[in-house]
């Protein structure tokens, strides 16, 4: 009876009840979408608000056989370089459609391109990201994968000489942004349409046809991008969607993937609901314990409401799979294949 979980609960309840009250919930979503999009932008806060000339450097290139590799950089704002591996499909005809794509925890965007902690070419079977910048390429994608802020190069000083693969700075990146009044959920947008900015930039790249995938915080990156940055047409979201209830207030998560103030309010299908009637695929396995299939399954109910209000039922797809908190791809590669070629 000591705990502070009845007064979570009881605080849910009440802030649910006002919503409520409020008429917010009632309203159909043409009539609620502006006020949703509004509470997304307050809750992610401040963005650095010039962009300055991006710069981009082409760091070391490698032969992978069926594509090339690129490590580059670019600058996304004042003091500030971001780097991501570029995949380019070999024998490649004119322009092709690109793919953002965004990792979830652990030692960074080399597990995407199928990549070792130092570097070195992964031959061992694929963790739960599945390398899932690889399976694109080989689909004719362009695939761009960024290193998340806060994850291996791109930690702080104390947190780089630790194991890449269990320590990211998440947390000390979160606490000091706050101070100013920053999130690092919005540092991480703001850096993913940084990133988009560079993609336009490659000449292999049709601008027209840029999609993006995400993989669990990765899948943070992925919707909220697609929210605001309308070059992207389609995107996957892999191990992520669900309910506020269902996941991030019903156990432990990252704090990156908190959004402040966000409730009461729209809760997270909608805010990711923002993207439609541009395409959306959700795929999520059936034993993930960290997004569990019960709140998935709420979340896609509610995502299918917007897509029909938006009438593009067309363009929303999903997967459940039998798995844990991984990658399928079964279906979603080719579903987004197809989005972008079509």
């Amino acid at each position: 009876m000591w705990g502070p979980e009845h007064y979570l609960d009881y605080l849910y309840e009440q802030e649910e009840a006002s919503e409520a009250i409020t008429g917010l919930h009632s309203k159909p979503w043409q009539e609620r979408k502006h006020d949703v999009r509004a509470a997304l932008l307050r809750s992610l806060g401040p963005l650095p608000n010039e962009r300055v000339a991006l710069k981009p450097t082409v760091l070391e290139t490698m032969d992978q056989g069926e594509y090339t590799m690129e490590r580059v950089s670019y600058t996304t704002a004042h003091a500030l370089q971001a780097t991501a591996y570029v995949l380019i499909p070999k024998g490649l005809q004119g322009k092709a459609p690109a793919v953002m794509a965004w990792h979830g925890h652990g030692y960074g965007s080399r597990e995407v391109v199928g990549l070792l902690p130092d570097g070195k070419v992964d031959e061992s079977i694929p963790g739960i990201h599945q390398h899932f910048g690889v399976q694109l390429v080989r689909r004719g994608m362009v695939v761009i994968a960024p290193d998340v802020i806060g994850f291996g190069d791109r930690r702080l000083p104390s947190d780089r000489v630790k194991d890449p693969r269990k320590n990211s700075s998440c947390a000390p990146l979160a606490a000091r942004l706050l101070l100013y009044g920053r999130t690092l959920a919005g540092l991480r947008v703001y850096e993913a349409l940084r990133a988009v900015d560079y993609a336009v930039t490659r000449e292999e790249v049709d601008t027209d046809r840029i999609g993006s995938m995400g993989f669990s915080g990765g899948g943070l990156i992925a919707s909220m991008s697609a929210v605001l940055d309308e070059r992207i047409r389609a995107t996957v979201l892999s191990a992520f969607t669900s309910t506020f209830r269902g996941s991030l207030l019903a156990m432990s998560h990252c704090i990156d993937n908190y959004f402040p103030a966000i409730l009461p309010g729209p809760d997270l299908p909608e805010l990711i609901g923002l993207a439609a009637p541009r395409g959306l695929f959700v795929e999520s396995g059936t034993e993930d314990p960290l997004f569990p299939v019960a709140s998935v399954r709420e979340a896609i109910d509610c995502l299918a409401a917007i897509y029909d209000a938006e009438k593009a039922a067309d363009r929303f797809g999903t997967d459940l799979f039998q798995g844990k908190h991984e990658v399928s791809g079964r279906h979603s590669y080719d579903w987004l294949v197809q989005q972008l070629k079509a």
